[in-house]
Parts: structure tokens; sequence; C-alpha cells
């Protein structure tokens, strides 16, 4: 293995790393958002590259909305009349409820303004 006969001196040293600088990064303006991008790499705010979408996030943007499945038949059974009535009865609930902290709340501002 090679060993150095002398020492480097700090002024040879200086010398040799003067060549080591930091350098800016290259960057440019993304052409379909206009967000700041390092040159030759996929913009990260809007997912393009040359104008054209490269990953996942236009990807979902542009695929049409898939059509929803059509609800199931009914079946008119009695459990799913019990069942009918037992939705029906919590949606009445929650609407009296809603109504009462209205009511409450107009209470509790009247009072304020007094």
């Amino acid at each position: 293995m090679a060993v150095p006969k002398k020492r480097t001196g700090h002024s040879a040293q200086g010398h040799r790393r003067s060549n080591w600088k930091a350098t800016k990064p290259e960057t440019t303006k993304c052409q379909n958002c206009g967000a700041t991008v390092l040159t030759h790499t996929v913009c990260t705010a809007c997912g393009t590259y040359k104008g054209k979408p490269v990953s996942i996030k236009d990807r979902v943007e542009e695929t049409p909305v898939k059509e929803e499945k059509k609800p199931a038949k009914k079946k008119s059974t009695k459990k799913a009349e019990v069942e009918e009535v037992k939705v029906e009865e919590t949606v009445e609930e929650t609407k009296a409820e809603a109504s009462a902290e209205e009511v409450k709340s107009e209470e509790t501002s009247e009072t304020e303004e007094k």
C-alpha cells in the first residue's frame, strides 16, 4: 500500500481542493403548471414531463368515471320490510335531534343578545 513520504502542507491541500465546489442544480419551469422543476425530471406538482402526462397523478384525473352499478332487485320478504321500517325510524330520530339542537342554539343566541 502506498504511504506518503512527507505530510501534505495546508497550502498544497488547499490548492488540490480548490475545485471542490458545490454547484446549484439546473432548474426550469414546468410547461404544464409553471412550477420550478429540476431539468430532465418529472414535475412533482402535476406529474408531466415535456408536456405529456407521465405519473399516476395525471392518469387518475384523465381516466373516465366508471359507471355505477345498478342496485340489486329488492326482495319482498318480511325481513326487508322490517329493515326499511328501522331505517325510516332512525332517519326520523336524527331529524328530531337536529331540530332540537336548532331550538337550543336559537335560545342561547336570544339569551346572549339580552
